[in-house]
């Protein structure tokens, strides 16, 4: 359990410093001195003047005073004492309010907090008039605050990447492929994709890169061809004509590779495109077409394959992530900063956009407010519950007793006033009389 004890230090706000509780000791206790003095005082004034009234009458006053300034004084001190413990350690009825009666004043300040501070008026009063939109996006708008913002966010979405299972994201993973990839029918999506393509002749690039390779590659290896054709020729054949013939075989497809790659109209090509045409036909609309896609699909599906790309996939993705939320200028967090910084200056400068996240806001604060709010409000009835009796008393004692101690100063002086009032008043009675 966390104890107050633990919560204790100097905080800073935007009014100054906020005295620590060291401090707040030192003040309460020269308070209790000086409210203590004055009861001392008092006695001292009042034993003088009783004893020497007999011969002075004018100190009768100054006892009158003296005694209600005693009276005045006990009775605030038994008060002030009251609220945080028992007066001289007796247990006297109602008093140690506070340590005795601690769950009942967390529930009455969680119940006030609840139907005074978490109302729909009080809040949603509050959030119309603060215009958050143009506050958050002038906040976002700095660059130093974009920066902060983009440094925290990379750190928390590198906890997240460390909390996430590896297993489990793969998992994930496998099954979102095999419900988005796998489940669909292949067959009528790539033919529709292929019809497309060939209605834009889109797989004419496709067909020039083929045929640049084949003829980069036929060109760079006229060996390839070797003996491929002096195989098949008959025995009696000379070799040279062998030679010759392998040479003229390897110009020949090098000659036919460049008139299809250099002529748009060449047969070859217009019976590629006949042919891609076709098939996208087919693999929309030909049972037997699409079956064997599906077949195809089934056999992958069940290829470990699917489990290793998953693994492999998340592994590359997790890796890139890290580094480049760990690099300050990599271009991952030089584009959240871009964006931060965009957001912020739209939200300043568009107003339709600014009434909508205002708006937005107060929706979303008051569904929470509406629905919440008892919890909101019992995390205080809770919390005070967890406190130790003791530790709160003299956690409250530090934070109030000080100003409580002009009650007992002021007791006194009022005290003394009265008591000089009603002595006047009742010795001029008596003179009357």
């Amino acid at each position: 359990m966390t104890t107050i004890d633990e919560q204790r230090g100097t905080s800073t706000t935007g009014w100054g410093a906020v005295p620590t509780d060291a401090e707040r000791l030192v003040a309460l206790r020269r308070m209790k001195r000086v409210a203590a003095g004055l009861l001392v005082v008092a006695a001292v004034v009042f034993a003088v003047s009783f004893a020497l009234q007999e011969q002075v009458p004018w100190l009768a006053y100054v006892r009158a005073a003296a005694e209600g300034a005693m009276v005045g004084a006990i009775a605030d001190w038994f008060a002030v004492t009251a609220l945080f413990r028992h007066p001289l350690g007796i247990p006297i009825p109602h008093t140690a309010i506070i340590p005795t009666r601690k769950n009942e004043i967390g529930a009455t300040l969680g119940a006030f907090v609840e139907h005074e501070f978490l109302s729909d008026d009080v809040v949603l009063g509050k959030l119309r008039s603060i215009g958050i939109a143009r506050r958050l996006g002038g906040w976002l708008a700095t660059p130093g605050h974009a920066d902060r913002l983009t440094a925290e966010a990379s750190v928390a979405a590198r906890g997240i990447l460390t909390l996430l299972g590896d297993d489990d994201v793969e998992d994930v993973i496998e099954r979102l492929a095999r419900r988005h990839l796998f489940e669909p029918e292949w067959g009528p999506a790539i033919g529709r994709l292929g019809a497309r393509l060939v209605a834009a002749d889109q797989q004419r690039a496709a067909v020039d890169v083929v045929l640049e390779k084949a003829e980069e590659w036929l060109a760079a290896h006229p060996e390839a061809f070797g003996n491929m054709v002096s195989e098949r020729l008959p025995r009696w054949v000379p070799g040279f004509v062998d030679r010759f013939v392998d040479d003229r075989a390897a110009r020949e497809v090098l000659a036919f590779a460049q008139a299809v790659r250099l002529d748009p109209e060449h047969p070859l090509r217009l019976a590629i495109d006949q042919y891609l045409a076709e098939l996208a036909e087919a693999l929309q609309h030909d049972p037997a077409m699409i079956e064997r896609v599906e077949t195809l699909k089934a056999e992958l599906l069940a290829s470990p394959r699917v489990r290793e790309f998953a693994g492999e996939a998340w592994a590359s993705i997790k890796e890139t992530l890290e580094i480049a939320l760990a690099d300050p200028s990599s271009e991952l967090r030089a584009g959240l900063r871009a964006a931060v910084v965009e957001v912020g200056a739209r939200l300043v400068a568009d107003e339709d956009l600014a009434a909508k996240v205002d708006e937005w806001v107060t929706d979303a604060a008051a569904y929470v407010v509406r629905n919440y709010r008892h919890e909101i409000a019992g995390v205080i009835t809770e919390t005070v519950e967890r406190w130790d009796p003791r530790e709160t008393t003299e956690k409250l004692e530090l934070q109030v007793g000080r100003d409580l101690q002009f009650i007992r100063i002021n007791g006194t002086v009022v005290g003394a006033l009265a008591g000089l009032a009603i002595f006047t008043i009742a010795t001029a009675m008596q003179t009357l009389l």
